[in-house]
């Protein structure tokens, strides 16, 4: 169903721009360019509807409906497919080798996991020493 109607929606939508790019415009001669249209009405004289045009209107109508029903096909259908870690083989965890951590230049090894490593203790802090004030120059 939905395939048939990819096909039927493409057919109209060629046979639209078919139409479309036959038809003549309104007033298509120089004074049309220039609003010299021959009647006063918003867009130039109206005649009968010609077979193009009829054509047009049918193919729109029928673009239009092929269009919404193939959203609504593909919104129904959107949930129903299988997603790729659903169908993705089960696989065990190998029991190879931990990875080794990797450290900069200027870091700290890492610990290995199971034991302890004694935390650094900061130094107390000391007063900065305190100089002795050298003598006032005499006055003259």
């Amino acid at each position: 169903m939905y395939i048939l109607l990819w096909i039927i929606h493409v057919i109209v939508c060629l046979f639209l721009i078919i139409v479309v790019l036959l038809q003549s415009g309104k007033a298509a001669d120089l004074a049309g360019a220039f609003g010299g249209a021959g009647s006063q009405t918003a867009f130039g004289p109206r005649g009968s509807a010609t077979l193009l045009s009829k054509a047009t209107t049918i193919s729109a109508i029928l673009f239009m409906v092929t269009s919404l029903s193939l959203s609504i096909l593909a919104t129904r259908n959107a949930g129903l497919g299988t997603s790729v870690l659903e169908t993705a083989p089960k696989t065990a965890p190998s029991k190879a080798a931990p990875p080794v951590p990797v450290t900069a230049p200027g870091q700290q090894q890492p610990v290995p996991q199971g034991t302890t490593v004694p935390l650094p203790i900061p130094a107390p802090a000391t007063a900065p020493a305190t100089t002795p004030a050298s003598p006032a120059p005499a006055k003259k």
